[in-house]
């Protein structure tokens, strides 16, 4: 089963800090990135080949990967490849959809030769087992298999949904219902067998029949078709960090320690690229209070509740509590944040205040500096 990870959204909704990187490039619990969690679970899964198809802003991301190696994907037989739109009569071709992102690809994808291909989106939170799913897939005998989840009746509606019969074979797919028949929100993974998605795909496109995204068009097509198109439902910690509210709210239920959230554990590891060069030093005079704390920083103010990514310097004075501080951020004297995420080597001067009076997360992007920063040397 080879594993493709579509990678190349803009996530417009994450406003500044998407500004200059794609969102799976997008920093998440102190040490990890976004795109950190489709491919440790490739890696957990034993997908040993993996494209990663990159659009929007790749070069932050491109750099994390690399080769594969924080992975184990550096191997003889197994390889992380970074997949780009090509140019074509001297114009780069962008993805139109995400199904259009793999027809794209065909060449790299038959040079692999899979029997499956597992379609993953590089901008969800979780750990799941894609071995479970095959062998799932497998024994239905399916054409298509999509992974669901189970989500308040009153979220529904926010969701593709997959209505099922008792066998789990998927009878009819509504696309954000306002009345929907099920809770069962398709998580954007999936299954396909080569053979049979090539031929759809290549079709469709030499047709011109619309086969551009999975959701809007080829699973419509599947089960007009009377494929065997099956659900695998999924019951552990999934989120689409997507909003400002989603990605601060995932943040806090790690430092909580949600259920299914436990990146310590050594049976399912999340890898990510080590970029940390030196230890944390927190001062005598520090605050620390259920914290998350990384190596690398330097921290001499009240810190609460809070994650603070690799590389961050907190000044004297200075009060954070309930946000997150992304790599490389400098926190001046006597600055209040609260409630807020602050983007990747952003400054924020002495004597600021970052909140929001309404109760809002609050949010600082990549680089802004707010206020003037003197030069405070530890």
């Amino acid at each position: 089963m080879l594993g493709l990870i579509l990678a190349g959204g803009k996530g417009t909704r994450l406003g500044k800090l998407t500004a200059n990187q794609a969102k799976p490039a997008v920093p998440f619990g102190g040490r990890y990135r976004i795109i950190d969690f489709p491919l440790s679970n490739c890696a957990n899964s034993g997908v040993r080949n993996v494209g990663v198809i990159t659009q929007y802003e790749p070069l932050k991301l491109n750099n994390h990967i690399g080769n594969g190696s924080s992975w184990g994907l550096d191997g003889l037989n197994s390889s992380a490849t970074i997949l780009q739109p090509y140019t074509d009569n001297g114009g780069s071709k962008w993805f139109e959809g995400t199904a259009h992102a793999i027809y794209q690809n065909i060449d790299y994808i038959d040079s692999q030769d899979p029997e499956y291909v597992l379609i993953l989106s590089g901008d969800h939170i979780y750990k799941m087992d894609y071995a479970d799913m095959l062998e799932q897939h497998e024994k239905n005998h399916a054409s298509l298999t999509v992974a669901v989840i189970d989500v308040p009746w009153d979220e529904a509606p926010r969701f593709g949904i997959m209505n099922t019969d008792s066998s789990g074979r998927i009878i009819e797919f509504e696309e954000k219902p306002a009345e929907p028949k099920s809770n069962h929100a398709s998580m954007g993974i999936y299954i396909f067998n080569w053979k049979r998605l090539r031929e759809v795909l290549t079709a469709g496109f030499a047709t011109a029949d619309d086969m551009v995204d999975f959701g809007k068009n080829v699973i419509p097509y599947y089960l007009k078709s009377d494929e065997r198109v099956f659900s695998y439902q999924f019951s552990g910690y999934w989120k689409d960090v997507g909003t400002i509210d989603s990605l601060w709210q995932a943040n806090m239920e790690f430092l909580d320690g949600s259920d299914g959230l436990d990146l310590d554990d050594r049976s399912w590891r999340i890898y990510s690229k080590n970029t940390i060069d030196a230890p944390q030093m927190i001062t005598e005079d520090a605050e620390v209070k259920n914290s998350m704390i990384v190596d690398g920083c330097y921290i001499d103010g009240k810190i609460e509740h809070s994650i603070i990514s690799a590389n961050v310097d907190v000044q004297k004075g200075s009060e954070i509590v309930d946000s997150v501080i992304m790599p490389g951020a400098k926190i001046g004297k006597n600055v209040k944040i609260h409630k807020a995420i602050v983007g990747e080597n952003a400054i924020i001067g002495s004597n600021s205040v970052v909140a929001e009076e309404d109760g809002k997360i609050a949010v600082v992007g990549n680089g802004e500096k707010i206020g003037v920063l003197p030069n405070e040397n530890k």
